[in-house]
Protein backbone atom coordinates (compact mmCIF):
# COMPACT_ATOMS: atom_id res chain seq x y z
CA UNK A 1 0.00 0.00 0.00
CA UNK A 2 3.37 2.45 1.07
CA UNK A 3 4.67 1.75 -2.37
CA UNK A 4 1.46 2.27 -4.45
CA UNK A 5 0.74 5.50 -2.22
CA UNK A 6 4.10 6.39 -3.36
CA UNK A 7 4.06 5.86 -7.02
CA UNK A 8 0.49 7.95 -7.20
CA UNK A 9 2.15 11.12 -5.39
CA UNK A 10 5.34 10.46 -7.70
CA UNK A 11 2.95 10.70 -10.63
CA UNK A 12 0.83 13.62 -9.61
CA UNK A 13 3.71 15.26 -9.30
CA UNK A 14 5.15 14.53 -12.61
CA UNK A 15 2.27 15.75 -13.55
CA UNK A 16 2.78 19.19 -12.37
CA UNK A 17 6.80 19.53 -11.99
CA UNK A 18 7.72 18.27 -15.30
CA UNK A 19 6.71 20.64 -17.64
CA UNK A 20 7.81 23.37 -14.93
CA UNK A 21 11.46 22.47 -15.00
CA UNK A 22 11.23 21.57 -18.70
CA UNK A 23 9.77 25.21 -19.03
CA UNK A 24 13.37 26.13 -17.06
CA UNK A 25 15.50 24.29 -18.77
CA UNK A 26 14.41 25.80 -22.54
CA UNK A 27 14.52 29.18 -20.66
CA UNK A 28 17.73 28.70 -19.59
CA UNK A 29 19.33 28.34 -23.08
CA UNK A 30 21.16 30.15 -25.28
CA UNK A 31 18.85 32.56 -27.75
CA UNK A 32 20.00 31.00 -31.03
CA UNK A 33 21.70 33.39 -33.42
CA UNK A 34 19.32 33.25 -36.35
CA UNK A 35 17.04 34.17 -34.33
CA UNK A 36 18.43 37.71 -32.98
CA UNK A 37 18.82 38.18 -37.20
CA UNK A 38 15.07 37.34 -37.89
CA UNK A 39 14.03 40.06 -35.54
CA UNK A 40 16.35 42.01 -36.39
CA UNK A 41 14.75 42.09 -40.08
CA UNK A 42 11.43 41.49 -39.64
CA UNK A 43 10.70 43.79 -35.57
CA UNK A 44 13.07 46.74 -37.00
CA UNK A 45 12.26 48.38 -33.56
CA UNK A 46 14.03 45.65 -31.67
CA UNK A 47 17.69 46.72 -32.14
CA UNK A 48 16.59 50.08 -31.07
CA UNK A 49 15.07 48.56 -27.76
CA UNK A 50 17.22 48.66 -24.73
CA UNK A 51 19.10 45.60 -23.23
CA UNK A 52 16.69 44.97 -20.64
CA UNK A 53 13.76 44.79 -23.07
CA UNK A 54 16.07 42.97 -25.64
CA UNK A 55 16.59 40.16 -22.76
CA UNK A 56 12.76 40.27 -21.74
CA UNK A 57 11.69 40.12 -25.14
CA UNK A 58 13.76 37.24 -26.25
CA UNK A 59 12.67 35.00 -23.08
CA UNK A 60 8.88 35.60 -23.63
CA UNK A 61 9.72 33.94 -26.89
CA UNK A 62 11.34 31.50 -25.92
CA UNK A 63 8.52 30.75 -23.78
CA UNK A 64 5.90 31.36 -26.57
CA UNK A 65 7.48 29.05 -29.13
CA UNK A 66 7.88 26.00 -26.51
CA UNK A 67 4.19 26.28 -25.46
CA UNK A 68 2.34 27.32 -28.82
CA UNK A 69 1.86 24.87 -31.80
CA UNK A 70 2.24 26.71 -35.47
CA UNK A 71 0.36 25.23 -37.64
CA UNK A 72 0.85 25.50 -41.97
CA UNK A 73 -2.42 25.99 -43.86
CA UNK A 74 -3.09 25.77 -47.87
CA UNK A 75 0.22 24.25 -47.98
CA UNK A 76 2.32 27.20 -46.39
CA UNK A 77 5.63 25.01 -44.53
CA UNK A 78 6.06 26.77 -41.06
CA UNK A 79 9.50 27.95 -40.52
CA UNK A 80 11.79 29.40 -37.98
CA UNK A 81 11.02 33.20 -39.63
CA UNK A 82 7.47 32.72 -39.47
CA UNK A 83 7.37 31.45 -35.66
CA UNK A 84 10.16 33.58 -34.42
CA UNK A 85 8.43 36.78 -36.52
CA UNK A 86 5.19 36.04 -35.33
CA UNK A 87 5.98 35.47 -31.46
CA UNK A 88 8.34 38.22 -31.08
CA UNK A 89 5.33 40.93 -32.62
CA UNK A 90 2.77 39.21 -29.98
CA UNK A 91 5.38 39.25 -27.07
CA UNK A 92 5.87 43.18 -27.85
CA UNK A 93 2.84 42.90 -26.12
CA UNK A 94 4.01 41.68 -23.22
CA UNK A 95 7.28 43.40 -21.83
CA UNK A 96 7.52 44.85 -18.19
CA UNK A 97 4.46 43.29 -17.50
CA UNK A 98 3.87 40.90 -15.01
CA UNK A 99 1.91 38.30 -16.99
CA UNK A 100 1.97 34.96 -18.47
CA UNK A 101 2.30 34.37 -22.20
CA UNK A 102 -1.27 34.15 -23.88
CA UNK A 103 -1.94 31.18 -21.12
CA UNK A 104 -5.74 30.78 -23.07
CA UNK A 105 -3.22 30.16 -26.89
CA UNK A 106 -2.23 26.81 -27.98
CA UNK A 107 -2.28 27.22 -31.85
CA UNK A 108 -1.18 29.96 -34.13
CA UNK A 109 -2.81 28.92 -37.64
CA UNK A 110 -0.59 30.68 -40.61
CA UNK A 111 -2.23 30.83 -44.47
CA UNK A 112 0.31 32.27 -47.00
CA UNK A 113 -1.98 35.19 -47.26
CA UNK A 114 -5.72 36.24 -46.89
CA UNK A 115 -7.83 33.44 -45.91
CA UNK A 116 -11.43 33.24 -46.30
CA UNK A 117 -13.86 32.81 -43.53
CA UNK A 118 -17.44 31.78 -42.97
CA UNK A 119 -19.99 34.48 -41.92
CA UNK A 120 -23.69 33.99 -41.36
CA UNK A 121 -25.87 37.54 -41.35
CA UNK A 122 -28.98 38.02 -39.47
CA UNK A 123 -30.86 40.53 -42.02
CA UNK A 124 -34.57 41.82 -41.38
CA UNK A 125 -37.66 39.40 -40.98
CA UNK A 126 -35.09 36.88 -39.74
CA UNK A 127 -33.75 35.79 -42.76
CA UNK A 128 -30.17 34.78 -41.81
CA UNK A 129 -27.34 34.55 -45.40
CA UNK A 130 -24.81 32.73 -45.72
CA UNK A 131 -21.47 34.87 -46.82
CA UNK A 132 -17.54 33.95 -47.47
CA UNK A 133 -15.43 37.33 -45.91
CA UNK A 134 -11.42 37.26 -47.01
CA UNK A 135 -9.34 38.37 -43.75
CA UNK A 136 -5.67 38.47 -43.39
CA UNK A 137 -5.80 37.71 -39.23
CA UNK A 138 -8.52 36.45 -36.49
CA UNK A 139 -8.63 35.73 -32.87
CA UNK A 140 -10.78 33.29 -31.35
CA UNK A 141 -11.55 32.54 -28.13
CA UNK A 142 -10.80 28.92 -28.24
CA UNK A 143 -7.24 29.17 -28.10
CA UNK A 144 -6.71 29.80 -31.41
CA UNK A 145 -5.08 32.97 -33.89
CA UNK A 146 -5.35 32.72 -37.46
CA UNK A 147 -2.79 35.00 -39.58
CA UNK A 148 -2.14 35.61 -43.07
CA UNK A 149 1.87 35.73 -42.93
CA UNK A 150 2.23 38.16 -46.45
CA UNK A 151 0.75 40.22 -43.91
CA UNK A 152 2.57 39.38 -40.49
CA UNK A 153 5.44 39.31 -42.20
CA UNK A 154 7.52 42.46 -42.34
CA UNK A 155 6.51 44.69 -45.43
CA UNK A 156 6.68 48.09 -46.86
CA UNK A 157 3.06 48.79 -47.42
CA UNK A 158 1.81 47.88 -43.82
CA UNK A 159 4.35 49.70 -42.38
CA UNK A 160 3.51 52.83 -44.28
CA UNK A 161 0.03 52.16 -43.09
CA UNK A 162 1.46 51.83 -39.50
CA UNK A 163 -0.52 48.54 -39.40
CA UNK A 164 0.40 45.06 -37.90
CA UNK A 165 -2.11 42.71 -38.07
CA UNK A 166 -0.11 40.29 -35.06
CA UNK A 167 -0.51 42.96 -33.09
CA UNK A 168 -4.05 43.56 -33.57
CA UNK A 169 -5.24 39.95 -33.00
CA UNK A 170 -2.67 39.35 -30.53
CA UNK A 171 -4.17 42.45 -28.49
CA UNK A 172 -7.27 40.60 -28.84
CA UNK A 173 -5.67 37.73 -26.91
CA UNK A 174 -5.28 40.01 -24.11
CA UNK A 175 -8.47 41.69 -24.50
CA UNK A 176 -10.39 37.83 -23.97
CA UNK A 177 -8.37 37.13 -21.15
CA UNK A 178 -11.26 38.69 -18.49
CA UNK A 179 -14.07 36.33 -20.01
CA UNK A 180 -15.16 38.83 -22.50
CA UNK A 181 -14.03 40.55 -25.56
CA UNK A 182 -15.15 44.37 -24.85
CA UNK A 183 -11.99 46.46 -25.23
CA UNK A 184 -11.22 46.22 -21.57
CA UNK A 185 -8.14 43.86 -21.03
CA UNK A 186 -7.55 42.88 -17.43
CA UNK A 187 -6.67 45.79 -15.02
CA UNK A 188 -5.11 46.32 -12.15
CA UNK A 189 -8.25 48.00 -9.90
CA UNK A 190 -11.88 49.27 -10.12
CA UNK A 191 -10.24 53.31 -10.44
CA UNK A 192 -7.76 51.79 -13.33
CA UNK A 193 -11.01 50.49 -14.99
CA UNK A 194 -12.90 54.07 -14.14
CA UNK A 195 -9.67 55.84 -15.71
CA UNK A 196 -10.35 53.26 -18.82
CA UNK A 197 -13.32 53.40 -19.31
CA UNK A 198 -13.61 57.10 -19.48
CA UNK A 199 -11.07 57.35 -22.01
CA UNK A 200 -11.80 54.79 -24.09
CA UNK A 201 -15.69 55.58 -24.50
CA UNK A 202 -14.76 59.58 -25.68
CA UNK A 203 -12.08 58.60 -28.00
CA UNK A 204 -14.15 55.88 -29.39
CA UNK A 205 -17.37 58.26 -29.85
CA UNK A 206 -14.97 60.81 -30.95
CA UNK A 207 -13.40 58.83 -33.60
CA UNK A 208 -17.16 57.80 -34.70
CA UNK A 209 -17.88 61.48 -34.96
CA UNK A 210 -14.84 62.01 -37.33
CA UNK A 211 -15.81 59.11 -39.31
CA UNK A 212 -19.31 60.83 -39.73
CA UNK A 213 -18.09 64.23 -40.15
CA UNK A 214 -15.67 63.40 -42.56
CA UNK A 215 -18.22 60.89 -44.89
CA UNK A 216 -20.27 63.97 -44.78
CA UNK A 217 -17.81 66.40 -45.75
CA UNK A 218 -16.53 63.63 -49.21
CA UNK A 219 -20.31 63.29 -50.25
CA UNK A 220 -20.85 67.18 -50.14
CA UNK A 221 -17.48 67.17 -52.23
CA UNK A 222 -18.25 64.80 -54.82
CA UNK A 223 -21.46 65.75 -55.29
CA UNK A 224 -20.14 69.61 -56.22
CA UNK A 225 -16.67 68.44 -57.63
CA UNK A 226 -18.10 64.86 -59.43
CA UNK A 227 -14.67 63.89 -57.85
CA UNK A 228 -14.94 59.75 -57.08
CA UNK A 229 -11.57 59.53 -55.69
CA UNK A 230 -12.22 60.85 -52.09
CA UNK A 231 -8.68 61.56 -49.74
CA UNK A 232 -7.48 58.83 -47.42
CA UNK A 233 -9.38 59.15 -43.89
CA UNK A 234 -6.81 61.74 -42.03
CA UNK A 235 -6.50 60.04 -38.64
CA UNK A 236 -3.73 58.35 -36.64
CA UNK A 237 -6.42 55.65 -35.13
CA UNK A 238 -7.77 53.56 -38.14
CA UNK A 239 -11.36 54.01 -39.35
CA UNK A 240 -11.88 50.30 -38.25
CA UNK A 241 -11.95 50.76 -34.93
CA UNK A 242 -15.00 52.62 -34.98
CA UNK A 243 -16.42 49.43 -35.27
CA UNK A 244 -16.82 48.43 -32.04
CA UNK A 245 -14.69 48.84 -28.33
CA UNK A 246 -12.96 45.56 -29.10
CA UNK A 247 -12.12 46.86 -31.96
CA UNK A 248 -11.10 49.68 -30.89
CA UNK A 249 -8.76 48.50 -28.48
CA UNK A 250 -6.88 46.32 -30.93
CA UNK A 251 -6.25 49.07 -33.87
CA UNK A 252 -5.74 51.75 -30.78
CA UNK A 253 -2.72 48.77 -29.82
CA UNK A 254 -1.63 49.04 -33.55
CA UNK A 255 -0.94 52.87 -33.29
CA UNK A 256 0.46 52.56 -29.84
CA UNK A 257 3.44 50.59 -31.24
CA UNK A 258 3.89 51.72 -35.04
CA UNK A 259 2.35 55.31 -34.61
CA UNK A 260 3.45 56.25 -31.34
CA UNK A 261 4.71 59.55 -31.59
CA UNK A 262 1.58 60.96 -33.49
CA UNK A 263 -0.65 59.30 -30.71
CA UNK A 264 0.53 61.11 -28.25
CA UNK A 265 0.65 64.31 -29.95
CA UNK A 266 -3.33 64.01 -31.09
CA UNK A 267 -4.79 61.41 -29.02
CA UNK A 268 -2.57 62.23 -25.32
CA UNK A 269 -5.02 60.42 -22.70
CA UNK A 270 -5.27 57.58 -24.74
CA UNK A 271 -2.09 57.12 -25.01
CA UNK A 272 -0.94 57.50 -21.74
CA UNK A 273 -3.82 54.84 -20.67
CA UNK A 274 -2.30 52.54 -23.36
CA UNK A 275 1.29 53.58 -22.22
CA UNK A 276 0.17 52.70 -18.57
CA UNK A 277 -1.24 49.44 -19.66
CA UNK A 278 1.55 48.21 -21.59
CA UNK A 279 4.62 49.96 -19.69
CA UNK A 280 6.48 50.93 -22.11
CA UNK A 281 7.25 53.77 -24.40
CA UNK A 282 7.67 53.05 -28.12
CA UNK A 283 8.85 56.85 -28.60
CA UNK A 284 11.99 55.64 -27.40
CA UNK A 285 12.73 52.47 -29.53
CA UNK A 286 12.67 55.18 -32.80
Amino acid sequence: MGWLLFITVALILGVFVAPRARLRYVLSRAFPLNYSKILRKNLPVYKHMPTDLQMQLKRRIRQFLYQKTFVGCDGLVITDEIRVTIAGKACLLLLNRASDVYPQLTHVLVYPSAFVAPRKEMRDGGVVTHTNQGLSGESWSDGRVILAWDQAAHNAETEARGQDVVLHEFAHQLDSETGSTNGAPALPSAAAYQAWSQVMTAEFDRLQQAIQSHHMHQTQHTQHTHDHHPQPYPEVIDPYGATNPAEFFAVTTEAFFKKSAALAVHHPALFAQLKSYYCVDPREWV
